[in-house]
């Protein structure tokens, strides 16, 4: 066979353009969206160039891996499985990239492929002497990287047979620390939810520790169970621009929130900064809103009161006396700038009369824990968290985990994981609300509309008082007077990413307390955007 190189259309490897998420807003697009955007950009350009491009760029991010690859793997021969459509094209066309760069390759393809771009690429591949079997080898162990080309975002049912099976073996591979590149998506995942397709055992998918994604990034990359099975996350553009028009939802970073917080000039005081109530802690339950509100001093809150409700409450806080502790019946709710309330407060007959009293607070309040399991009890409550929002424009923040958001819903946790962005956006629209849905990759959603991903977070906050630190450090954003979607946004990214600065340093993921965020979310607050003057 001769070496048939693809159209001069297509781009080289050297061209090929990768694009790191962290920390940029990138658009999340979803199926419907890429489908538009693919539809358009192959009309405007020559034929097979959008797979050209994508085979290119997996080629270009692999082969720039192997560069920096410290291990044996640099090595090691490149194993692919091609599915039988697209992806499956696309697994062909960097097979065929990384032969021709020198690279052993040997490609496994179960079914031949049958879409037209799919079949340039295998009489490509073949034409360029790439080996090409219908199974896979008895043996892994001989092979580096393996690539992941089955199933991209068009999968609409559940993996089966062969697939299934070469599913759990590249699976296994990523658990036991081998390198596994998903393109696209990781197969078996549905890209707009971050569940396995027809299921949300994320079993029934692909485990990958790297994905190439194009065009653009999707959100089920970043939320549910998509950020364990698609590990690290690669944008690989392949130069079709529109991605930002075709979505409302973002991947969140500084640069959404940034701009909004307060300037730290010289001529400040602590009045500049806000000051914060916490209210909650039943009797037996104070360490929740002590947790909170030491985590608002250290988000730079200017003054942090904490109102208990119950008896037992210590006179105050040892190591921190800064903190301004009593009766929630002894604060004086109109001299605050921003209310949290919910954390430790249970749900006996005083809780919900203090719930009540509080929404009648002409100020920005943030409702956690039993605040909300009230709320979904209670349809006066409820009643009276969206008129805030809709009718006098004091917009609430309510920060549920799933099974409060299954009951402020009436539904159940299992549907509101199924579908994450749509279960953030009804609770948004329902309570008139900014929603906090945390979780793997933490959903943000405005009532106007606005929704972010957050990719920071991992199995460190897993642990009792890791959700009263992040309501301290959003009530502190709210007394310096931050919007709610914003103050949101900045305390999910900064909880998560002191999780994994504290992680990277060796104090998690396992074994991290709650108490250990605050003083490394100051540390980032301050590091990221209140750097020394010069």
């Amino acid at each position: 066979m001769t070496d048939t190189p693809p159209p001069a259309s297509v781009s080289s490897l050297r061209s090929a353009t990768l694009v790191d998420p962290y920390d940029r807003a990138l658009p999340l697009v979803t199926v419907e969206a890429l489908r538009a955007l693919e539809k358009a950009a192959a009309a405007a350009l020559p034929e097979h160039t959008l797979m050209g491009r994508a085979g290119a760029a997996a080629a270009r991010f692999l082969l720039d891996q192997n560069a920096h690859e410290s291990s044996a793997y640099a090595d090691h021969p490149v194993w692919l499985v091609a599915g039988p459509g697209n992806n499956g094209g696309d697994a062909l066309v960097m097979a065929t990239e990384l032969h021709r760069a020198g690279l052993a390759v040997d490609v496994c393809m179960p079914v031949e492929v049958k879409p037209d771009d799919a079949r340039w690429a295998l009489e490509a591949a073949r034409a360029a002497g790439v080996p090409i079997a219908t199974a896979p080898p008895a043996s892994f162990d001989r092979y580096g990287w393996l690539v992941d080309g089955m199933f991209g975002i068009g999968l609409v049912r559940p993996l089966e047979g062969v697939f299934a099976e070469l599913a759990r073996t590249l699976s296994e591979r990523a658990r036991g620390k081998g390198h596994v590149l998903a393109l696209d998506v990781p197969s078996g995942l549905d890209s707009d939810t971050g569940n396995a397709v027809g299921a949300i055992d994320a079993g029934a998918a692909v485990r990958a520790t790297h994905t190439v994604t194009f065009i653009g990034a999707k959100p089920g990359l970043f939320t549910a169970s998509g950020r364990d099975l698609a590990g690290s996350v690669t944008v690989a553009p392949i130069g079709v621009e529109g991605a930002a028009a075709h979505t409302a939802v973002q991947l969140n970073a500084p640069s959404l929130f940034g701009p909004s917080l307060p300037p730290r000039d010289f001529a400040v005081n602590k009045g500049t900064f806000g000051s914060l109530a916490v209210i909650g802690g039943d009797t037996g339950m104070c360490g929740a809103p002590i947790l909170a509100a030491r985590a608002a001093l250290y988000t730079g809150a200017g003054k942090v009161h904490i109102g208990f409700i119950g008896s037992g409450a210590p006179a105050y806080d040892a190591p921190h006396p800064e903190l301004m502790l009593g009766g929630a019946d002894d604060l004086a709710l109109d001299a605050m700038d921003a209310l949290a309330i919910g954390c430790g407060m249970g749900q006996r007959d005083r809780a919900p009369v203090t719930l009540r009293d509080a929404l009648a607070f002409a100020g920005p309040i943030l409702l956690d824990a039993d605040a909300l399991n009230l709320i979904s009890k209670d349809a006066e409550l409820a009643a009276a968290v969206h008129a805030r929002g809709a009718q006098h424009g004091h917009v609430c923040v309510l920060t549920p985990h799933p099974l409060e958001a299954a009951r402020l819903l009436a539904t159940d946790a299992r549907t509101v994981q199924a579908d994450r962005l749509a279960a953030a956006r009804a609770l948004a629209a329902r309570y008139a609300s900014v929603v906090v849905l945390k979780g793997s990759g933490t959903i943000v959603a405005a009532p106007d509309g606005r929704v972010a991903i957050n990719p920071t977070g991992n199995a460190a906050l897993a642990t009792g008082g890791t959700g009263d630190v992040l309501g301290g450090i959003i009530g502190a954003f709210l007394a310096q007077r931050l919007a709610g979607y914003e103050a949101a946004l900045a305390g999910v990214y900064l909880h998560g990413r002191a999780a994994d600065t504290l992680t990277a340093q060796g104090n998690g993921p396992a074994g991290l307390s709650a108490g250990e965020l605050a003083p490394m979310v100051r540390t980032l607050l301050n590091r990221l955007f209140y750097p020394l003057r010069a």
